[in-house]
């Protein structure tokens, strides 16, 4: 199933997760260049992660998930329409006029 084990010292270790903190690449995309699989990068990242290593978010990015939690809210207030009126047509249906 699997090729050889690759045994990397501790130093390589948390330099790969303040390289990973400091990067926009997703984890994914770090483990296909570090050739290490992604599961052992979270490990990593779960034990040696430092948070003042990680960037402070930029306004570009925090208009962007504002834009994204807008869109979300729009979503969720015409399910929240839909689902009253799929309400209102089972209890139509539910008590046929006599």
């Amino acid at each position: 199933m699997g090729g050889q084990r690759v045994h990397h010292n501790e130093e390589f270790k948390q330099r790969t997760v303040k390289y990973i903190q400091e990067q926009t690449k997703s984890v994914v995309q770090i483990a296909q260049e570090l050739d290490i699989p992604e599961k052992t990068l979270y490990r990593w990242i779960g034990k040696y992660r430092q948070f003042e290593n990680e960037p402070v978010n930029s306004a570009d990015r925090i208009r962007e998930l504002e834009q994204l939690l807008r869109e979300k809210d729009k979503q969720v207030s015409e399910l929240e329409q839909e689902l009253e009126i799929v309400k209102k047509a089972v209890h139509i249906f539910n008590n046929p006029r006599k």
